[in-house]
This record gives structure tokens, C-alpha cells and sequence, in this order.
């Protein structure tokens, strides 16, 4: 039950939650209040006091409008609403006083700093600060932290608002960072100099108010107003974080996330941010045809005549690969199968049941892991599948919900109850009837570890009768962007990859680099990066990774989201609906389209769910029926999180990230 307050700020009268800190009523009534420590998805540091109100009627100093509550505040003498004044001379007396205070040590690193042209201290001084400084004595400098190959620091720089301190420690759940002394030896440091263990760190840099965390992959590389900035969706695992791409000239510069409270909130994970510089390297830029065991340059005409004479009359297979947008998916699925031929997607070999969307994508949204009570994770590790889920499933573990965990024992960063390893835990749990769940939101999550075994469908089976049973949602944690969007339109063969493949004479691999292709069938690759899929191919098509193309991909939970062109393929490459339409023209069964807009308006006729950009579809419960499972332990989905896909792999920090992440698990040797 809300308790609504009355509140006069600035002469303005709004009704807000009593709940609510002084800092958000004035963001309801338009107001903006300069802040340093305070962030909303963060717990209250209040210690920059650069967000000071004056409250009429109260004590004669300012006050710390993060800290405050507005049921906290003293209605006037005969119950008028309490006033609050966010611009009279006292707060600007506050202010001015505060952010001297702040530059007293700050060094004025602002033509060399990497944070110039987007420091919080650089506008707020501009806008709250004086134009002098009093202060001549020598500046306090501190020693740089080196927290490992992602985050640069230049602590000399740091106003102590802890904000990576509380990042770290509440949302992505590691205790490294902390502040150490007092007064003028304070300072943020990391535990015995550690380097920092965590895929989620890199939101530490988008955090820091100052230019004392800055990326250290991208620092010097560019200014901010030299940035193109592309609104566009995250790859790099299911979850379709919102992500803004900025790119100087062709390249692609950085990642950084954006706000999207029902998706990512606004974290990303470190793969999505740092994951730029495998989209430079490895790349195809032009076709090749394989002659005499060797690849060799070819041009788009003939390498497309080639790939048509040797479909011709063959029985042909196509492969769905992780990364593909829907359009491309959608289009081999009607080049393919006009040929008589077979495609699919669930290259892993997950028993995802076809045209059932309650088994493949379940019936919870992201945003009721928020709500639950109880989440029971099945066969999955969150904290490499996707992060930035695993940050909200702390998030509800920290607001008292109860996790158990059947699988592989992981360290997810919060306590999860093991209940087990194998199937026989899954059976022993559905045997028990669950009274306590019964009245509490909860939620089942199904990894795709647990689904690749030959028991798969009976394991998803059992799983969708728990959620029927305790009256819970169930959400598939798909690992791959594309799969969801591939199952959607239809881009699977009954009886799953074998079945597509068995007697197959030519292979369409559309960036499948997950699969082992077995010697004999002749192989046609289309892909951006000459990876595992490139190296057995005799045809390659070179095609655009998704940052240069124009694309549509649905998240795990169903959502169908769009990501925009951020730059332009490198070379000859090109957009991957492009290539499907024009072999198409060469095999004499031209697809009925010649452009994205026509290819989309058929792909939102025959699936309109497609159209709703940014709905998450309510799915109609379809339970299948249960078998028995097999009495195998799961095995998670995911080994190492930073190798999973071929842009990551043609990335040298993701290898570095990798090998100081094998590092870290393989056990100390002691001194002898």
C-alpha cells in the first residue's frame, strides 16, 4: 500500500511515495539535482553531499536529499505540505562549497584524461562550481590499482564516492574493493592488491563520476564528440542487452549499455563491451572457392555460380549458426527448403520441441525474477550463461528469495542451495509436492546444459511438470542470440541436427562455427570471421558481423528486438539476407523480395508476434508429456565464457581474459 505524500519543491506541489528519497521526488517534478555518489540501482552512500536541498522549516543547514526521506519531512505550521527549495542561495552557498572541496586534490588531468567530454565533475563544476580556486597547497596524490587488464585507474583522480565499491560488491557480487583509512589517507583500494574476478567489472567504468576508472582497452583511441552512436542488441549471449555502439569512421570504437529495465537494466556483461576488437581481426572480406585442397580468392559472381551449380539437383542441408539474425534465418529456411532440403538451428543439439513456445522459451519474463520468491535453476550456471541475469538473480536472492540449484555445484555469487547433480534430484524434487512454494511467485530456469543430452526432452519434460505442479513460470536460458528467433520462424527439422544432415550432399553452414561438419559433403560457408565453419568450407561467402547490418533477434524470454547498423562489412562483404537473395536469383528460385523492408513485411505476415518490437508475447501453456529421464549428473552449457562464439575468439584480450581466468582456477603451488 503506497503512502502519498504532498511535497512543494520549488514553488511546484507533487504528490510522490512517502518511500521516496528527496533526490527522486524532484525527479518527479522535473527538477535535476547534482549527484556524485548517489546512483539509483545502488545502495545509499550519501558521503559526496554534492546533492544538498534545503528543507523550509527544518534545521538551518542543508540536507543530504539522497538520504532523506519524504515522510520524513515537518508539514508547515497549520499542515501545509512540507517545502523544499533545490535553488536558493543557501544550497548554492553548499554547492559552490562542496565542489572546492572535491577539486582541492583533483589534479586538472582534463586535456589528458580519457573521461574528458563526458566527466560528471567536469559538467557539474561548470554548472555548480566557482570560477577560482582558493587552495595553494600542494595536491594529496595516491598509487594506481591495477585491477587487471580491463579497467585503467588513475586514483589521484578519486572522490571516494564508492560507487565501484558498492557495484562490485552488491550487484556483481565479488568483495575485492573496499576503502581503507580515514580523513586525508582514505582511499578505494582492492583486497592484497588483487586483480579483480569477475565478468561484470567493466560497469565500474561507466559508474566512476571522475576519470579515476577508465577503459583501458579503448583509452586514447577516441574523443566522445567523434563517436557515431547506433542504438543496437547484444550477441553475445541470449539475453539482448541493450547496447549503444560507437564508431569513428568504419570501426567500431566501443560497447556501452543502455537502460532497459525489463532486459539489462543498465549493466552489460564484459564479453558485450570489450568484444570490439574481435569484430577487426579474422575477418572475411572476400569470397573464396576452394580448388585442389586450397582456398582461393573468387568474385561475388562466380563464387555465387559455383554455390549454385553444386546445390543443383543435390540434396541439400542448412545450418542455422548463433549469431544470425532472424532474416537471414528465415530467408535460408526458404532457399533451402524450395530446394527440397532440410535447415536447422539447434546445432548443440538441444531437444527444444518445434512450434511448442512454452517448451522452447517458457512463460516467465525477465522481470519476474524480480518478484519470485523461490527460483529453481536446473542444469544451468547463470554466471557465464548470461551475467547480467545472474546479477538480477542476486538481486532477488538479496531481497529474500530461496535459490536451489540442481547441477553443476557453481559459485554463482550468492547462495544457492545444491540440491544435487543428477536427474534422479530432479525426480526426487517433483516427488515432493512443494507446499511452501505453492503460495510464493516462483520460477523455474532451464539451462541449455541440461537439454544437449540424449534425455533432453524428457529432462524439459520433468521440468515444465515442476512449474505446473508449483504453480511457477518457467524460463528457458537459451545460450545462443539466435536460436529463439531461428525456432520462431520455423528453421528446424524434425528429429533435430542428425536428421537434417543424414544424407546430406551439400552443406549451407550459415556462421554455424559451434559443429563439426564430418568429411564427404561439400560445404558452403557464410559467415563474418574465418573460424571453425571457414576452415572446412569449399565455397566461403564473407558476410556481415551484426554490428554492420540491420537485424532482428529474440531474446531469451521471447522478445523481439532490433539492432541497428552501426558501420559498414569490411571489403567485399555483404549483409547476410543480401547473399541468400541473390543465389537465390542464380538457382532460378528467386526469393520474393529485393529488400529488407519487402523481407520483413513477409517475415511479420507469416509470424506477427515478430512485429512487436520489444513485447514480450504471452506464450499458451503447452505441457509435454513426461518420460523418464536417464540418471546422468547435468553438465553446464558453457566451459569457458570468454571463448564462446567467433568474434570472441577472434579477439586477443578475450584469449588473454581466458587465460587469466584458467590461471586463476588452476591451484597455487606452494614454495618447497
Amino acid at each position: 500500500m503506497s503512502d502519498l505524500r504532498k511535497v512543494v519543491i520549488d514553488g511546484k506541489e507533487v504528490e510522490v511515495d512517502g518511500a521516496m528519497t528527496l533526490i527522486q521526488a524532484c525527479e518527479e517534478a522535473g527538477i535535476e539535482i547534482p549527484r556524485f555518489c548517489y546512483h539509483e540501482r545502488l545502495s545509499i552512500a550519501g558521503n559526496c553531499r554534492m546533492c544538498l536541498v534545503e528543507v523550509v522549516g527544518g534545521p538551518p543547514k542543508p540536507a543530504a536529499s539522497c538520504a532523506m526521506q519524504v515522510k520524513d519531512l515537518r508539514p508547515g505550521p497549520e499542515g501545509q505540505p512540507p517545502v523544499v527549495k533545490t535553488n536558493s542561495p543557501m544550497v548554492k552557498k553548499a554547492r559552490e562549497g562542496v565542489m572546492e572541496f572535491l577539486l582541492i586534490n583533483h589534479p586538472l588531468d582534463c586535456p589528458i584524461c580519457d573521461q574528458g567530454g563526458e566527466c560528471d565533475l567536469q559538467d557539474q563544476a561548470m554548472a555548480y562550481g566557482v570560477d577560482f580556486s582558493r587552495f595553494r597547497e600542494p595536491k594529496r596524490a595516491t598509487e594506481d590499482l591495477d585491477l587487471g587488464p580491463l579497467v585503467e585507474t588513475h586514483m589521484t583522480r578519486c572522490i571516494s564516492c564508492t560507487r565501484c565499491v558498492r557495484f562490485t560488491t552488491e550487484v556483481a557480487g565479488i568483495h575485492q574493493m573496499g576503502q581503507t583509512g580515514r580523513g586525508e589517507d582514505a582511499e578505494i583500494t582492492s583486497y592484497l592488491g588483487e586483480t579483480l574476478d569477475s565478468n561484470m567489472q567493466g560497469n565500474i567504468i561507466d559508474l566512476c563520476p571522475v576519470g579515476a576508472l577508465v577503459s583501458k582497452p579503448y583509452a586514447f583511441t577516441a574523443r566522445p564528440w567523434e563517436l557515431t552512436k547506433t542504438e543496437s542488441i547484444d550477441v553475445m549471449d541470449a539475453l539482448g542487452s541493450n547496447i549503444r555502439v560507437d564508431t569513428k569512421g568504419r570501426e567500431v570504437m566501443r560497447f556501452l549499455p543502455r537502460n532497459h529495465d525489463g532486459v539489462n537494466e543498465e549493466w552489460i556483461s564484459d564479453k558485450t563491451r570489450f568484444v570490439w576488437d574481435g569484430l577487426r581481426k579474422q575477418r572475411l572480406d572476400t569470397p573464396y572457392i576452394r580448388e585442389n585442397g586450397k582456398l582461393r580468392k573468387a568474385s561475388w559472381p562466380e563464387a555465387l555460380k559455383a554455390a549454385a551449380a553444386a546445390m543443383k539437383d543435390k540434396k541439400v542441408a542448412g545450418l542455422v549458426g548463433d549469431l544470425a539474425p532472424v532474416e537471414a534465418a528465415y530467408a535460408l529456411k526458404q532457399l533451402i527448403e524450395g530446394q527440397g532440403g532440410h535447415v536447422e538451428c539447434r546445432t548443440d543439439g538441444a531437444k527444444l520441441p518445434i512450434g511448442n513456445r512454452s517448451a522452447y522459451v517458457g512463460t516467465a519474463s525477465i522481470e519476474d525474477i524480480d518478484d519470485a520468491k523461490m527460483i529453481q535453476l536446473i542444469g544451468t550456471n547463470p554466471r557465464v550463461e548470461a551475467p547480467v541475469l545472474n546479477a538480477r538473480l542476486r538481486k532477488a536472492w538479496a531481497n529474500g528469495a530461496n535459490i536451489g540449484l540442481i547441477g553443476e555445484n557453481v559459485d554463482l555469487t550468492f547462495d544457492a542451495y545444491h540440491m544435487g547433480t543428477d536427474r534422479a534430484t530432479l525426480d526426487k524434487t517433483l516427488g515432493n509436492t512443494f507446499k511452501e512454494v505453492l503460495e510464493v511467485p516462483s520460477v523455474v530456469v532451464v539451462g541449455m546444459g541440461a537439454l544437449r543430452e540424449a534425455d533432453g526432452a524428457a529432462v524439459l519434460a520433468n521440468a515444465m511438470d515442476l512449474a505446473s505442479k508449483t504453480d511457477s513460470k518457467l524460463l528457458v536460458l537459451h545460450t545462443a542470440a539466435a536460436r529463439v528467433g531461428a525456432m520462431d520462424v520455423g528453421a528446424v527439422t524434425d528429429g533435430g541436427l542428425d536428421a537434417a544432415l543424414d544424407g546430406a550432399e551439400v552443406i549451407y553452414n550459415l556462421g554455424a562455427d559451434e559443429v563439426d561438419i564430418d568429411p564427404g559433403a561439400f560445404v558452403i560457408y557464410q559467415g563474418s570471421h574465418g573460424d571453425r565453419g571457414a576452415h572446412r568450407a569449399d565455397i566461403i561467402l564473407p558476410a556481415a558481423a551484426y554490428t554492420e547490418e540491420n537485424g532482428l533477434f529474440v531474446n531469451t524470454e521471447g522478445r523481439p528486438q532490433l539492432a541497428l547498423r552501426a558501420s559498414f562489412p569490411p571489403g567485399e562483404a555483404k549483409e547476410n539476407w543480401a547473399i541468400l537473395r541473390a543465389l537465390s536469383a542464380e538457382l532460378e528460385a528467386t526469393l520474393p523480395y529485393d529488400s529488407m523492408a519487402q523481407l520483413r513485411q513477409a517475415l511479420v505476415a507469416a509470424h506477427p508476434h515478430l512485429g512487436k518490437i520489444d513485447a514480450v508475447p504471452a506464450n499458451e501453456w503447452q505441457p509435454l508429456p513426461v518420460t523418464k529421464m536417464g540418471n546422468a549428473d547435468f553438465v553446464n552449457a558453457i566451459t569457458d565464457f570468454y571463448l564462446t562464439n567467433p568474434i570472441a575468439r577472434a579477439s586477443s584480450l578475450m584469449a588473454e581474459l581466458s587465460a587469466n581466468a584458467k590461471a586463476r582456477k588452476s591451484a597455487p603451488m606452494a614454495a618447497e
